[in-house]
């Protein structure tokens, strides 16, 4: 008999999975993390590929069916291409996507696209040189480029580019991003500032809003409009420009969250399972799979943080609180 939907209190169906393989990173955005002193989770506390095949396999049969590898930097992990085989290989599964800063995308592009991976969601929020070592600590910006252009020669698509919005920082990189991607036919999308930061750095005040950004690229470029029929579920409001070339996203958990439409579960590298990115708590499932617990048991914790998870976040009243994870240790 086939197994129930994973449908919580609020009637959203959940049939997307994000699966964090490391929190470990190798740039240093000043928003995320500290530049010196980071604390990593102990190696033996980060699950195994097998032990990540097999709690998605258990999802799968509850009906998740797209996938989204992240970090931390997920290209960090040794053998990740390994990991992308044994996903690929679940039956059930219809979407795998990446989400990367791209420094070691040129170096491993070809061994990904040859697990299965087609989709790439790539960390860029700047093509100024300076200022992307001023963002990340870095001077990555050629690697990433690199992978980029590695990525569209082997055929990966789509692929979208993720930029954070972080206001009086950004303004000048929002236009050159959208030439950038309609020039190249890559979807950029711009995220709000979110107070994920391990450094307690967010205030509101801080977060270039969508409608701002709206105006500055109708400026530059020219008039945009809303695309309609999109998946109502998706994260991203979508817009495309009325010349017909270039599609923009945004993420805009800040100024237009998207809370009621929500369809994701997390799970964390060290083996939490989370209903939503700012979650105050989470569950153990690492306790489950390494006690061989049953699949049955698996499929009923999932189902039980699904059934606890609450409405939203409320970022914008005075009831939110940050979760006690930093983003590079949950999951993007």
């Amino acid at each position: 008999m086939a197994e129930a939907p994973l449908i919580d209190a609020f009637a959203r169906l959940h049939d997307n999975l994000r699966i964090s393989v490391t929190d470990r990173c190798n740039i240093r955005c000043f928003y995320c993390m500290p530049e010196d002193g980071v604390k990593f989770m102990p190696r033996e506390e980060i699950l195994s590929f097998e032990e990540i095949a097999r709690f998605a396999r258990v999802a799968v049969s509850l009906g998740v069916r797209k996938l989204r590898i992240t970090g931390g930097e997920p290209l960090v992990r040794k053998d990740l291409p390994v990991l992308i085989e044994k996903l690929t290989a679940i039956p059930g599964v219809e979407d795998i996507a990446l989400t990367t800063n791209a420094v070691l995308l040129a170096d491993q592009a070809e061994d990904l696209y040859r697990a299965g991976l087609r989709r790439l969601n790539v960390h860029l929020d700047t093509l100024d040189r300076a200022r992307f070592a001023h963002i990340t600590r870095r001077d990555d910006l050629p690697k990433v480029l690199a992978g980029l252009d590695k990525a569209q020669a082997l055929g990966f698509g789509p692929i979208k580019i993720n930029a954070v919005a972080v206001k009086n920082l950004v303004e000048p990189d929002i236009v050159p991003l959208a030439q950038f991607g309609r020039a190249r036919g890559i979807e950029i999308r711009y995220i709000e500032f979110m107070p994920l930061d391990a450094q307690g750095l967010w205030d509101k005040g801080k977060v270039l809003l969508q409608d701002d950004m709206l105006r500055l690229l109708a400026e530059g470029i020219g008039p945009l409009e809303e695309i309609p029929d999109r998946d109502p579920r998706a994260p991203a409001s979508e817009f495309r420009f009325t010349d017909g070339l270039g599609r923009i996203g945004f993420i805009s958990s800040v100024s237009h969250p998207f809370c009621l439409n929500c369809n994701r579960i997390r799970l964390t590298s060290d083996g939490k399972l989370r209903y939503c990115l700012f979650a105050i708590e989470e569950t153990d499932v690492k306790g489950l799979l390494r006690s061989n617990a049953s699949d049955d048991a698996i499929r009923a914790t999932i189902r039980e943080t699904v059934a606890r998870k609450w409405i939203g976040h409320e970022i914008n009243t005075q009831k939110f609180v940050a979760p006690p994870r930093p983003m590079y240790s949950i999951g993007g």
